[in-house]
Formats: C-alpha cells, sequence, structure tokens
C-alpha cells in the first residue's frame, strides 16, 4: 500500500474521532458563535459605540469569535491529543510500520485546521444574518489574516505538544495559555478599545496582530504588512521551537 493511501487513511480515521468527540465539537466549532450570539442580544451591543470608531460592540466581536475557534481548537484541542497518542504508545509503534508518524500530525493539524475555519465561517454567517454585521470588505485580505493566524495557532499548539510529557500537562499548559491569548484576542475588550500603548503591545503578538488585520480587512483595507509580517514571523518561530523540540517517544 503506498505511503499516500495511508496518509489518507489516518487523515480520514482522525476526522472520524474528532466526530466522536462532542466536547471538541463544541468548544471549537460552536462555542465562539454562541458567545457572538450572547453578546449580541444585549441592547447596548448592536447600538454605535464612539470609542470602537462608530461601529457597535456586535460589529467589533465578530474578528473575536473568528479568532476564538482558531485558539481554542490550536491550543486546547491539539496538544492534549497529540500528547495522548505520544503517552500511550501509539506514536512509537506507529514508527514500527510503513505509517508515518509525522502523518499523524498532518492529519491533526487538518482536522483542527478545518473545525478551526468552519466555526469561522458560521461566526461570520451568524454575524451577518442575525445582527447585519457587514461580511469583511476586503476578502482576499481577510482570508489572508486568517490563514496566517491559523497557522500560527497550530504551530503554538505543537510547541505545547512538544514541550508536554503527559496529557494533563498539555491540558494544564493549554489552559495556562489559552486566557493570555484569548486576551490578546480581543475577547475580554477589543483591540479598538484598547488604550494606545496596551493595543501596539498586544499587536506584537500572533493573535492580537491577526485581530488587528482582521479589523482592517474587515473595513476594506489590506491588512498592515507590520501585522502580517508578525503573524508570519511569529509562524516560523513556532514552527522550528516544534520542529526542534517535539519527540515521538
Amino acid at each position: 500500500m503506498s505511503t499516500d493511501v495511508l496518509d489518507t487513511a489516518v487523515l480520514r480515521s482522525e476526522f472520524r474521532l474528532f466526530r466522536r468527540e462532542p466536547g471538541g465539537i463544541f468548544w471549537v466549532m460552536l462555542f465562539p458563535t454562541v458567545l457572538l450570539a450572547i453578546l449580541g442580544s444585549i441592547p447596548s451591543f448592536r447600538e454605535a459605540d464612539p470609542g470602537l470608531g462608530g461601529l457597535r460592540p456586535v460589529d467589533a466581536y465578530v474578528p473575536v469569535a473568528v479568532l476564538l475557534g482558531l485558539i481554542v481548537g490550536g491550543l486546547q484541542g491539539m496538544p492534549p491529543t497529540l500528547t495522548g497518542y505520544r503517552e500511550s504508545g501509539i506514536l512509537r509503534r506507529m514508527s514500527t510500520t510503513p505509517v508515518r508518524p509525522s502523518a499523524l500530525l498532518t492529519a491533526q493539524m487538518v482536522v483542527f485546521g478545518a473545525a478551526a475555519l468552519l466555526s469561522a465561517l458560521v461566526a461570520l454567517a451568524v454575524g451577518r444574518l442575525a445582527f447585519r454585521v457587514a461580511l469583511p470588505e476586503q476578502p482576499l485580505g481577510y482570508l489572508l489574516a486568517l490563514l496566517l493566524a491559523l497557522l500560527a495557532s497550530l504551530a503554538l499548539g505543537a510547541v505545547l505538544s512538544a514541550v508536554s510529557r503527559t496529557t494533563k500537562i498539555a491540558t494544564a499548559v493549554g489552559s495556562t495559555t489559552l486566557f493570555p491569548a484569548m486576551f490578546t484576542a480581543g475577547v475580554w475588550l477589543p483591540v479598538e478599545a484598547m488604550p494606545d500603548l496596551l493595543a501596539d503591545i498586544v499587536g506584537w503578538t500572533p493573535f492580537g496582530a491577526a485581530a488587528r488585520a482582521l479589523n482592517e480587512a474587515a473595513a476594506g483595507d489590506w491588512p498592515g504588512a507590520l501585522h502580517l509580517a508578525v503573524l508570519a514571523g511569529w509562524t516560523v518561530l513556532l514552527t522550528a521551537a516544534a520542529s526542534r523540540w517535539f519527540r515521538w517517544e
């Protein structure tokens, strides 16, 4: 059996396993939109806010909901799964078969990446249909920023998988990393509403840069080169770290 066929079989198996995990489906694919719907149901969130440049808070929270699915998938979904495979010896046993362990890593990234992108589409659709949030006026720039943010999130998840020896450690480290990531993405305070100094600092983090890039594309501008460069830089740095530290056993 060819390597490509085996890799495809691993990918299908991972998709089936993910579908059997209602918790993963909810937190990655549904929770961001549920949060958006709850916030959008608050009357004051549907009124223009001068502090947000005339945007309504619900308008500002759509990009946050988009990023939230990426963050949860990369930091809470993938690390415990990969660490569990290593802890139980699955990766070690795979290394003695024609199936490449790297195929499992790739499959995990594809599964959680696809779930995060679907979550983003659902958030955009609900924002538009339920709260009349305008769709991104620069769709290509928005897609580019979204894909770079996804790669950065998955790379960070790979690093957490690399440094975590057990599933419990992976879950704890992922949870610890999750809250700063959510803050920089604007979950508690949209980046547009942050003080200038804080917004500038947050802009150097992967999800802060992603939030600003998505906001620019949503408004019709091409995402700033600096924000895209920050995202690309973090992706390269985190990927290199994961490659150096990751062990199959």
